[in-house]
């Protein structure tokens, strides 16, 4: 009997832990969506303990870090795993622990280090230029004359005004034919003075003006070539990711987001950890099993990362990559189970002839979107089908359960929204944090905006961010949970999740908050109160509806 050989697979790691217990899934797992399988565990705090031993990284995994693991079995039925980093690591891209990149950007002879030389001289060049000391001395040559010039024709048309206020005068009185041709003659030459004098500082500018432009012009168009030449090597670089698939297909990047709606791909594709992870197991004939991601150090002053928590792929570097790369894998779903209008009986708490307010629950959407998940605005329309107006005032994440005020027209939808802009309409959330907090209350103030490449996350951005603001009140401790309550008083996206997850903020997350906190039975969070004007009866509407946790 015949045993088949295997050749050593760079990058394979065994298990160190026994495994052959634990039942292998059924599907791969879907990278946007996923609670962590036990292998994928497992591997992953082997990886770590292997970080916590690399002394000489210690100041770079500080920084923080996303990490890959997959799962893998051997064309023999070997069990093991692969580890990858996303970007470099201690400012090289391979590591014998870990898989190569998809295409190495720091291979010596390569054309992209070659080229970059060659864009980094140009910038060397550039910069030369910009603080050359006799253009440095122009460019204030220039400023100062101008200054001088404008000053001095300024004085100048201020003395042609006044004398032809003085002549106006003049003429105001009987003048004989010759006076008046005086006062003409004074008018000319005046007006023909300070055409020569502005003539003459037109020529002194110009003169130095040419200097100063032979000098931009030389800057502009080592400007342009640079410009040239770095998008043609990025053009060059996303040609280079050839990346496979289960179905042994090949697509390059710049294939790959040709079809999505920003066309081209953003800096920094195909270096994420999960394409490298899946790119080396097609190349190596192993069979993908099941993947998850994790983060390792501190939080990035923007992102949310928190140590050590399981995080799902980037949107917008990683989805239309991954798109590709899993075809020929059995996937498990991207969403969440999904849930049509029938499932749901929804409550009304509050209910006339202008508005309504619901008790959403978590999972269900507030308005319909892309996929066949359940809305509220559907369910309202199903039992309310002579109402044609119905608009949500606001809105809830689809998994915060809670308060939702609906207007039935279009005037009430108006003057609810604008007592929502002038910050009128109070509301409170109940929440379980992750964690305890020091606090007992507070106010939190940190700019958000979208993160354009990984929608829906939000970012704190001082730069770019709009103001958003929240107090909160902590109710009670419970071991290491929070239960707090917040009073937002902005209304920005996932501002709630973000203010409680975020250094800057409570540090804590929001208990189930699976984008920038760890997962649960679901997300605790819920919209527990509102109130607000009613804009018909001008009376005082408040509702409160208890969290089920």
């Amino acid at each position: 009997m015949s045993v088949k050989k295997e050749n050593k697979i760079s990058g394979f790691h065994p298990f160190s832990t026994p495994v052959t217990h634990i039942v292998l899934p059924q599907k791969f797992t879907c990278p946007f969506h996923y609670t962590p399988h036990p292998l994928c565990i497992i591997a992953s705090e082997e990886i770590q303990d292997y970080l916590s031993r690399q002394k000489q990284w210690e100041e770079e995994l500080n920084k923080g870090k996303m990490f890959g693991v997959l799962v893998v079995r051997t064309e023999t039925g070997r069990i093991g795993y692969l580890a990858a980093f996303s970007g470099i690591l201690a400012g090289r891209n391979i590591h014998p622990y870990f898989v190569p990149p998809v295409y190495d950007l720091q291979q010596p002879q390569g054309f992209f280090k070659k080229e970059e030389a060659n864009i980094t001289a140009l910038n060397e060049r550039i910069n030369i230029l910009e603080n050359d000391t006799h253009y440095l001395n122009i460019r204030q040559k220039i400023s100062d004359i101008n200054q001088k010039a404008g000053q001095i024709l300024a004085d100048a048309k201020d003395n042609l005004k006044k004398a032809k206020a003085d002549r106006d005068v003049r003429r105001k009185n009987p003048l004989t034919e010759a006076e008046q041709a005086d006062l003409l003659k004074e008018s000319q030459f005046r007006k023909a003075e300070f055409r020569r004098l502005k003539q003459y500082w037109e020529k002194q500018i110009d003169a130095i003006q040419a200097e100063t432009d032979r000098f931009t012009l030389q800057i502009e168009t080592l400007k342009e070539e640079r410009k040239n030449r770095s998008a043609a090597l990025q053009q060059k670089l996303f040609e280079q990711f050839q990346l496979l698939n289960a179905r042994g297909e090949i697509r390059n990047l710049c294939d790959i987001f040709k079809e999505t709606v920003h066309k081209t791909p953003p800096a920094g594709a195909g270096e994420c950890a999960a394409p490298k992870l899946l790119q080396y197991a097609y190349l190596n004939r192993l069979h993908p099993i099941a993947m998850a991601e994790f983060w390792w150090g501190n939080s990035p002053k923007t992102e949310l990362r928190r140590h050590g928590y399981y995080y799902p792929a980037c949107k917008g570097k990683c989805e239309p990559i991954l798109k590709h790369m899993l075809q020929g894998l059995d996937v498990e779903d991207n969403l969440l189970p999904e849930n049509t209008p029938d499932r749901y009986e929804l409550e009304i708490l509050y209910e006339d002839q202008w508005l309504l307010i619901v008790n959403k629950p978590a999972g269900m959407l507030s308005v319909p979107g892309k996929s066949s998940q359940a809305s509220v605005c559907q369910l309202l329309q199903k039992h309310h089908p002579a109402l044609t107006g119905l608009t949500t005032v606001h809105r809830l994440d689809m998994a915060t359960s809670g308060l939702l005020l609906i207007a039935k027209t279009k005037d009430i939808h108006y003057h609810l929204q604008r007592q929502f802009k002038n910050r009128t309409i109070k509301k409170s959330y109940v929440a379980i944090l992750d964690g305890n907090i020091d606090s007992d209350e507070g106010i939190i103030e940190l700019p958000l905006c979208l993160d354009p490449w990984d929608r829906p996350r939000q970012i704190v951005s001082p730069e770019h961010g709009k103001p958003s603001v929240t107090r909160y009140r902590v109710v009670e401790h419970n071991a290491n949970r929070t239960r707090i309550v917040f009073y937002p008083l902005t209304g920005r996206t996932h501002q709630l999740r973000v203010h409680a997850a975020h250094p800057l903020g409570l540090n804590t997350p929001i208990l189930g908050d699976t984008l920038y906190g760890r997962e649960a039975e679901r997300l605790y969070l819920h919209a527990e109160s509102l109130e607000f004007r009613h804009p018909v009866s001008h009376e005082i509407i408040r509702i409160e509806k208890k969290a089920e946790f």
